[in-house]
């Protein structure tokens, strides 16, 4: 290794990592990369960084981060270093993960139709209908083939012992995919000759296959190509260039609520220069209160009038489809294992991580006395919001969480302080071990297709767990590696 000082204070001790083992150096998926990149000077280090700056900033690739008050939008951080993954784990990875959406869908169907896994008591009907996300709305309603989500991105975490869990599902408006992608491109350029090698899964074909999976949804296709558009909160929505960007990459009309109406045949359309366009399929990314100011908020400028009853009629599909949030509340979360087994009959490949429901009084006992070793969140929020680490907590802050868990314990829920894996990140001329999980998205129409690898995200403060771009947090280009 020409460069040791890189590496010459690299800890592995806060749990397990990614690419470095503490007793055999580099672990074999990551050696040839790592090597490599250890031979290059610091000086070449900081060319590379600011390139890739420059690239990011001159392909607009932005985020926005909230904090005291006021949203910023800033370059997209990517670290240079590849988070690498061996294939034989990848499989496994994927096998899971088709696992889980294949039951999320069935217990999707089945919450909207005769409950059948309430009435067998695998899951409290109570949890269920105070689910701020299960929407009377949608009872009854039949998507194509009983397919309520078609996207997942599901979010891992790996634990010290090497265990991976799924810590979340996200199915409402899974964002980040867009990132994934754009990470891969920069890397591509940088690093032109491992990609050459082949030996590392390719990713690029994401927009296709997210498109056929829209388009298989038409309710009438005739042999025509299909019209599907991506439906937008808006250029201020913190998730916008991923909203063009995919809508770019698919081939799709990018819309917003004002541009589309519901005529009088409850079809949907938008309006254009050439006058109304039908939409046969719209991927939402409009949060579901805000979808159709008829069913759900009045004052919804965001949504289509008329959109329920349009959707709920086959006139359009809608993808994911509304009401698949019951199963993003994070107290449901729990019983996903119980779902798997009740309509698959097998076991879990990827385990949920341990969680404790204040619904229940012993488990909420357990969790008041035991706040500082545990992490709190609330149901229905989602990147990180809420969130309480207890070791990190304030006494006020332990003492604010209890009073909001004991006036409403079904909102809340906790789980165990994971030592997050680490990965590599590369800061001011050496290594350092930076806390990382894996947001990979799967799809689901005809079949059910897994991206390889994913979007890392990177805690970027040393020791910090929260790894959410909204909060701070980075990312890495994840590299699903062929076993050699």
């Amino acid at each position: 290794m020409e460069y040791e000082s890189l590496w010459y204070d690299y800890s592995t001790t806060v749990g397990y990592d990614e690419m470095v083992d503490p007793t055999a150096g580099f672990r074999p998926h990551a050696e040839r990369i790592l090597g490599r990149l250890s031979s290059w000077s610091p000086q070449r280090w900081e060319t590379a960084v600011a390139t890739l700056r420059s690239e990011i900033i001159a392909t607009g690739v932005t985020f926005t981060v909230y904090g005291e008050g006021e949203s910023l939008d800033r370059a997209w951080p990517l670290d240079l270093t590849p988070r690498t993954m061996a294939l034989s784990e990848w499989e496994r990875i994927e096998r899971g993960l088709k696992q889980r959406l294949m039951a999320l869908n069935l217990l999707l169907n089945d919450l909207y139709h005769e409950q059948r896994i309430v009435r067998a008591g695998a899951i409290p009907g109570e949890l269920i209908a105070t689910s701020r996300h299960f929407l009377k709305a949608c009872v009854g309603a039949k998507p194509p083939r009983g397919v309520w989500a078609h996207v997942l991105g599901a979010d891992l975490v790996r634990d010290r012992d090497g265990t991976i869990y799924v810590l979340e599902d996200n199915l409402r408006v899974p964002s980040g995919v867009s990132y994934m992608l754009e990470n891969r491109q920069l890397m591509k350029r940088l690093f032109p000759d491992l990609f050459a090698a082949g030996e590392i899964l390719p990713n690029d074909d994401y927009p296709q296959r997210l498109f056929a999976t829209l388009a298989a949804l038409a309710p009438h296709t005739a042999g025509e190509r299909p019209v599907v558009a991506v439906l937008t909160p808006g250029v201020y929505n913190s998730a916008y260039f991923e909203h063009a960007y995919l809508a770019q990459q698919m081939g799709a009309f990018l819309v917003e609520g004002r541009d589309c109406f519901v005529g009088e045949d409850d079809g949907v359309y938008m309006k254009t220069v050439a006058g109304p366009r039908r939409i046969d399929v719209l991927y939402r990314r409009v949060d579901d209160v805000f979808l159709d100011p008829e069913v759900f908020r009045a004052d919804s400028l965001l949504g289509i009038r008329g959109l329920i009853r349009a959707w709920r009629r086959g006139k359009v599909a809608i993808a994911n489809a509304p009401g698949t949030g019951v199963v993003d509340d994070k107290v449901v979360y729990a019983f996903v294992p119980q779902a798997i087994r009740y309509y698959l009959g097998e076991e879990p490949i990827l385990p949920n991580v341990p969680s404790w429901l204040c619904f229940y009084p012993d488990q909420r006992n357990y969790v008041l006395a035991h706040l500082p070793e545990l992490v709190v969140k609330p149901a229905n929020e989602s990147g990180g919001k809420g969130m309480v680490i207890g070791p990190r907590a304030s006494r006020a802050e332990l003492a604010e969480v209890a009073a909001r868990i004991e006036a409403d314990p079904r909102s809340y829920m906790a789980q165990p302080t994971l030592a997050l894996s680490t990965a590599p990140v590369y800061e001011e001329g050496r290594f350092v071990p930076r806390h990382v999980d894996l947001r990979p998205f799967v799809l689901q129409g005809e079949d059910l297709y897994v991206t390889p690898g994913g979007l890392t995200r990177v805690a970027l403060a040393a020791g910090s767990l929260v790894v959410n771009s909204s909060q701070g947090g980075g990312s890495k280009d994840t590299w699903v590696v062929v076993d050699r």
